[in-house]
This record gives C-alpha cells, sequence and structure tokens, in this order.
C-alpha cells in the first residue's frame, strides 16, 4: 500500500475532514448490517438526480414527446450508476476525493481551468433550486417570486443547523425527503393511467432522438439526470465510513457496498424521472404549450380540460410540496460539494456558512435579474432553467474524462481497484459520445442564433 500512502501525504488534507471517517461500521455484520452501515452517501447523490431541474425538462419532454424520451433516461440512469461506482472507489480506494485528484495530476494552469468550469456547473445547479424553491413557495403561500429568490439565500442556515445534527441524520433526512417526493408521484402516476404499451416502448432507443428539437430535450435531460458536480461529491462522502485503508479485503468490502448503496438509490432516483415523463406524458400529451412552466404546471393538475376527470387541487398542492422537498434536499448536497471543489482545487478552506452564501449569493443574481427584467415572468425562469441543464451536460465530460483516466490507472488506483477493461470502454465510450452530442448541440443552437 505504499503508493496509496503516497497519494494520501499528496492530497491537501482529507476530503470533508469534519464528517471524514466518522460513521462506524460492523466488523462481523452480515450483508443486510453492512448494506444499512453503508447506506446513506448513495442517497445524498441521488438527490441531484432528482432535483427541480429533473422536473421541467423530464415533464416537458414528455407533455412534447410523449414517451419517447424515456430512452434517454434509461442511458443517463445507467451511465450515472457506472460514473458514481467509479467515484465513490476512487475516493474510498485513494482516500483523494475526484477534485484533488485532478489538481494532484494535472498543471497549475489546467487544474485552475477546470475548477472554473466545475464551479460553473455547480452555479447552474443551484440555479436550479433557486428558481425550483421560489417557485414553489410562491404556489404554496403566495410569495412574489423575487421574495422566493431573496428567501433561497438564507437556506444557509437550515443547513448549518442540520450539520450540528451529525452526517448520518443528514442522510436520513435526506432519505425520508426522496421517500416523499417517490410516493407523491407514485400515486399521481397510477391516477393518470399512463399508456401502459406505448410506455414501455418508450424506453426502447429512437433514431428520432437526434432531431433538433428532441436533443435539445434529451441533452436537458442527460444534464439534469448526470450531474458533474455528484462525481465531485460521492468521491468525497464515500470516504466517511471508517475502515483500515491498510487492509486491501476492508477497502474492497467498502467499494462493494459503496457500489450497493448508488446503486440502489439511483434506482430510485430513475423511478423518479421516469415518473416525471410518464405523468407528463399521461396528463398533458398535445398540451406541451399549457404546461411550459411550474405555475402552469399546478394550475393543469386541477384543470379537467387539460388533465381530464383526475384533476383536482390535491393533485396541485401534493405538486408544489413534492417541488419544495427536492429544492431543500438538493441545497444540502449543493454546499458539501461546492466545499469539496474549493478545497480541492485551489486549497482554499473558508467557514461553511461563508461558501453557502457566496455560492447562492452568485446562483441569485442571475435568476434574480431574469425576474426583475421579466417582471416576475415564470416562463422566462423556466427557460433559464432548461438551459442551465443543458449547460450541465457539456460541463459533463470535463469531470467524466478525468474520472475515467484515474480509476482505469494501475498507478492511481493499483493491480486490484483499477477498472476492468469493460468498465474503462464503457466509461470511455460514454464520454465520447456525450461529448460528440454535445458539439452537435452548441452548433445547431449557434446556427440558429446567427
Amino acid at each position: 500500500m505504499n503508493e496509496e500512502k503516497k497519494l494520501i501525504q499528496a492530497a491537501n488534507g482529507p476530503s470533508l475532514e469534519e464528517i471524514n471517517n466518522t460513521v462506524a461500521i460492523p466488523k462481523d455484520g452480515n450483508f443486510w448490517r453492512n448494506l444499512l452501515a453503508f447506506s446513506g452517501p448513495g442517497a445524498l447523490v441521488a438527490v441531484g438526480y432528482m432535483d427541480p431541474g429533473n422536473w421541467i425538462t423530464s415533464i416537458g419532454g414528455g407533455a412534447e414527446y410523449g414517451y419517447l424520451l424515456l430512452s434517454v433516461i434509461l442511458i443517463s440512469s445507467l451511465i450515472a450508476m457506472l460514473l458514481q461506482y467509479m467515484a465513490a472507489k476512487l475516493g474510498i480506494v485513494t482516500h483523494m476525493d475526484l477534485a484533488q485528484a485532478i489538481r494532484k495530476h494535472t498543471s497549475k494552469k489546467l487544474g485552475f481551468f477546470l475548477w472554473i468550469i466545475t464551479e460553473l456547473a455547480i452555479m447552474a445547479t443551484d440555479i436550479a433550486e433557486v428558481i425550483g424553491g421560489a417557485i414553489a413557495l410562491n404556489l404554496l403561500f403566495g410569495l412574489p417570486l423575487v421574495v422566493g429568490v431573496f428567501l433561497t439565500i438564507f437556506d444557509v442556515f437550515l443547513l448549518l443547523f442540520l450539520m450540528k445534527l451529525g452526517f448520518r441524520k443528514i442522510e436520513a433526512i435526506v432519505m425520508t425527503l426522496i421517500l416523499v417526493i417517490l410516493l407523491v408521484f407514485v400515486y399521481e402516476v397510477i391516477i393518470a393511467q399512463p399508456d401502459l404499451p406505448a410506455l414501455v416502448q418508450g424506453f426502447i432507443p429512437q433514431k428520432q432522438v437526434l432531431n433538433p428539437g428532441q436533443l435539445t430535450m434529451a441533452l436537458g435531460i442527460v444534464g439534469a439526470t448526470v450531474m458533474p458536480h455528484n462525481l465531485y461529491l460521492h468521491s468525497s462522502i464515500s470516504q466517511s465510513r471508517k475502515i483500515d485503508r491498510t487492509n486491501p479485503q476492508e477497502v474492497a468490502t467498502a467499494v462493494r457496498f459503496a457500489t450497493w448503496d448508488s446503486n440502489i438509490q439511483l434506482s430510485a432516483a430513475f423511478v423518479v424521472n421516469c415518473l416525471l415523463l410518464i405523468l407528463g406524458s399521461a396528463l398533458f400529451f398535445g398540451h406541451s404549450e399549457e404546461v411550459g412552466t411550474f405555475s402552469a404546471l399546478y394550475d393543469a393538475l386541477q384543470n379537467s380540460a387539460i388533465a381530464g376527470a383526475v384533476a383536482s387541487p390535491a393533485l396541485s398542492v401534493l405538486f408544489a410540496v413534492a417541488l419544495l422537498a427536492s429544492g431543500q434536499n438538493s441545497t444540502i448536497t449543493g454546499t458539501l460539494t461546492g466545499q469539496v471543489v474549493m478545497e480541492g482545487f485551489i486549497h482554499m478552506k473558508i467557514p461553511t456558512w461563508a461558501r453557502r452564501l457566496i455560492t447562492r449569493g452568485l446562483s441569485v443574481v442571475p435568476v434574480l435579474l431574469c425576474t426583475l427584467y421579466f417582471g416576475g415572468n415564470e416562463q422566462a425562469l423556466d427557460n433559464l432553467l432548461i438551459y442551465s441543464q443543458v449547460f450541465l451536460s457539456i460541463a459533463l465530460p470535463v469531470s467524466m474524462i478525468p474520472l475515467v483516466y484515474f480509476t482505469s490507472s494501475k498507478k492511481i488506483m493499483g493491480e486490484k481497484f483499477k477498472n476492468p477493461l469493460w468498465v474503462t470502454s464503457l466509461g470511455w465510450i460514454c464520454a465520447i459520445a456525450l461529448t460528440v452530442l454535445n458539439i452537435r448541440l452548441i452548433i445547431e443552437t449557434m446556427s440558429g442564433i446567427f
């Protein structure tokens, strides 16, 4: 384990030092006890795959294209499982998060550039949280959007309170909110009575997904589903469990159960994203122009002319409650990721409250300007949200490529823990394919402007 010791010494201290190596695990536990002990980090990661950014893209995709883009959600979720497995393994084996690993193995200039891209991706994620939270407050309590945007700045105090409860408590709260979101949409989809044969066929990839309008929506779903900032987060919080890092067997066990945890939680996120698109298709297909915003969706769920016989005020309220839960869940993970990225890339440590205020403040600015300029027009906010998700898919290769490279390296991971050839091949195929699609999207977008 000499190579591991060198890597640990090279890293700028443990990632998220306040939670690193703090959660005890049973030394002689059976499979289920171990799974329970390792469960938690996957939930914090899964939150990013069902944040408000997913809602407008997935429901909008269903309303406009029916069940066609279910295949995109399936492929995106499988890619996410592969990448999160790599991220967790990187953290557990090397005791470095992805940001620390990139900083160690790249030049100072390249590392700084990658840090800027990653910070912009975190801001894009935060924009979705701000918009979703502000709109949910407006729908539930009638608060003006400008007021709701300002209020989202103060969720930093909620996070600080949760941090005092301990990391396992945070994991439990997050899993509870995920369950709330899941149950709300299971109920709403059941009463929507989707077309089951068409639904099943939607999971089969169709060539027409590459048409211009569908490509933009598909990449928005990819950006909302496969979250680049989650790769940094998972590589850090996977180190929260107490293991003997000089014992290859304990390390292998930790990697195994971290993978189980991640895949189970991401499967739940996959179900939620499918439910969102299915709801959009079952209730609103052919009415995409009438459900282009969160408020329009809220109204449509109680409008029998659009949602049919299942329309009711209760559905609208449940939708808004789930939206608020989603935004608050994402707040927790966004803050932790910002800390990981700043400390890992530029070796800067600042208080959590200051980091949160800076990140959220920067994200609030474009949302606030958009709100003021368009006079509280929610359609403008939802357009900003969709394009923030497209940006995330563009930023994803910047995180994917180093992750695949590092976890495939014998020098970094060791012979026992480096990626098998088939995993490495799949990783590079995903990175290359997504990069090509993003280049096509940029070309089409620019040609449309000019």
